[in-house]
């Protein structure tokens, strides 16, 4: 296998040639459970958000562009390779103990880049793990970003719900002393953090967690991680001006804990979650001004997406209280396989390649990130590369004649949810939405409804073992109708039956 990727990196390196008019920035904001509904632009009234709104404005929206998965660490893992996330067996979220999941000879979005002459960076959440088998959060956290294409790295190395609480820069956590390490262990809790709802502080359920460490906690203060990611962003943006490069910001907003920037707070009318949205909004903004400063804005593609669906937790319950539809009218919520869970809000801005204030009704995806990039800059992929991610360049920039892509593979946490989209038909093979509760606790406290379930929350008898849709007469996935077109549902499930089973060599 060693032999084989190395091989392909040879060829990779010997034929990346940038494109003509490849462009000099790409940045690439990768939000953090945005959903479908929680932008202005894409018809939310509890909050605004006038940065992004200009970008939409400015480029092409996409109404039918999804996640690779419902859930943040698959979907990262299969925006960066291409790959869905499944094939290594990957459905949830990785913490603090867990190595990283990227084999570092798997080709990437960022190595991509790197063979067309670009600087790379990855700032903000990481979450794909660091070190083999685990980090060594007191050494050097190799492998990691660094290892997969990156130049640069600062961040937040898992999420901002979970331990350790702390910021790494490149290979090591920042501002930690030898004389006061972190420590993992049983019944501790992480002393010299801040306490916020939904921020999981004392020992996990597990019994583990985090001691020492207080100067690294001390420099890391919740709700300035938004503002201080920003800042970092821009700080490498003006030291790489005058060099072609490429930025993937993944922002830790909005995933809970809802803690925006003093500044923010109070300024929408959907909560903490309103105001964190407000937060993002904000530092798209920011990117957006440094691109123009430093004089590429009419030189760059930038775009705009999210790692999955919105989630009800807590600060999401009291949006949806206060009036605020975090994914629209779609069924579902982050972790579903319903449409809620992973379909999301792309935008891209390409001055003179993508038609301003245009709108695209083109299924895509972010597993398509990497050879769409690939396609852009010129840069021939080798053979067993992003293997299940197509170039939908003629969506981003046109109007192709066939759609780029007819069908994807949805994953939600659940393995026996693995669905499949074809054209308008989804199918489920299983019942519920496959996230928490099964999907069904997001239907009890929503005004959502189901034909196979309760307005409690339960499965109703005799309904179907499984699920098929059509999104263009039931965009709202209210009507199981696999009774009726039993058919269609088997042509789908052996279409399913075959991706599942293809095999690419790594």
């Amino acid at each position: 296998m060693k032999q084989l990727a190395i091989a392909g990196l040879i060829l990779f390196a010997a034929t990346a040639t940038a494109a003509p008019k490849a462009p000099r920035a790409v940045v690439l904001v990768y939000a953090d459970d945005l959903g479908f509904g929680d932008l202005s632009c894409y018809g939310a009234s509890r909050l605004k958000t006038p940065n992004i709104d200009r970008l939409a404005e400015q480029g092409r929206v996409f109404t039918d562009a999804h996640s690779a998965s419902a859930v943040c660490t698959p979907s990262r893992y299969s925006l960066l390779t291409g790959r869905y996330a499944w094939r290594v067996d990957n459905y949830n979220p990785v913490f603090a103990q867990h190595g990283l999941i990227i084999d570092p000879d798997t080709t990437t979005l960022a190595d991509v880049f790197q063979q067309a002459g670009y600087t790379t960076a990855c700032i903000g959440k990481w979450h794909l793990g660091f070190g083999d088998p685990h980090p060594n959060w007191n050494g050097e956290l190799i492998p990691g970003p660094l290892e997969l294409g990156f130049d640069y790295y600062y961040g937040v190395p898992v999420v901002n719900s979970h331990p350790p609480f702390v910021y790494v820069e490149n290979h090591r956590v920042v501002g930690l002393v030898p004389e006061d390490p972190l420590i993992w262990r049983k019944n501790t809790g992480n002393p010299h953090t801040q306490a916020y709802p939904e921020k999981k502080k004392a020992p996990l359920r597990n019994g583990l967690g985090f001691r020492g460490g207080k100067a690294a906690h001390g420099l890391y203060v919740d709700e300035m991680v938004g503002t201080h990611l920003t800042d970092k962003a821009l700080e490498w943006m003006d030291a790489n001006k005058d060099k072609p490069f490429f930025l993937y910001f993944a922002s830790t907003a909005i995933h809970h804990p809802f803690t925006p920037h003093p500044r923010f707070q109070g300024t929408s009318k959907a909560g903490r979650y309103g105001d964190f949205v407000h937060e993002l909004d904000w530092i798209t903004g920011r990117l957006m001004e440094k691109l123009e400063q430093i004089g590429v804005a009419d030189d760059s593609i930038f775009i705009f997406t999210s790692d999955n669906g919105g989630m009800l937790n807590q600060g999401g319950r009291r949006a949806w209280e206060l009036g605020h539809r975090l994914n629209a009218h779609l069924q579902g919520f982050k972790f579903d396989v319903w449409e809620g869970g992973h379909r999301v809000p792309f935008i891209i801005r390409w001055p003179g390649r993508v038609p301003a204030g245009s709108k695209s009704d083109a299924l895509i995806s972010s597993i398509d990130m990497t050879s769409t990039c690939a396609d852009i800059l010129g840069v021939k992929l080798p053979e067993h590369a992003a293997p299940d991610g197509i170039s939908v360049l003629p969506e981003l920039t046109g109007e192709p004649a066939q759609p780029c892509r007819d069908h994807l593979v949805l994953a939600g946490q659940s393995r026996e949810h693995l669905s499949l989209r074809d054209a308008d038909w989804v199918y489920i093979p299983a019942q519920g939405g496959g996230g928490f509760g099964n999907g069904l606790t997001g239907i009890k406290n929503t005004d959502n409804i189901n034909s196979d379930i309760t307005s409690d929350g339960r499965i109703k008898p005799g309904s179907p073992p499984s699920q098929l849709y059509n999104l263009k007469s039931d965009p709202r996935q209210q009507t199981n109708v696999i009774r009726e077109h039993p058919e269609i549902a088997g042509k789908l499930k052996t279409k399913l039956d075959e991706v599942r089973n293809e095999y690419y060599a790594d």
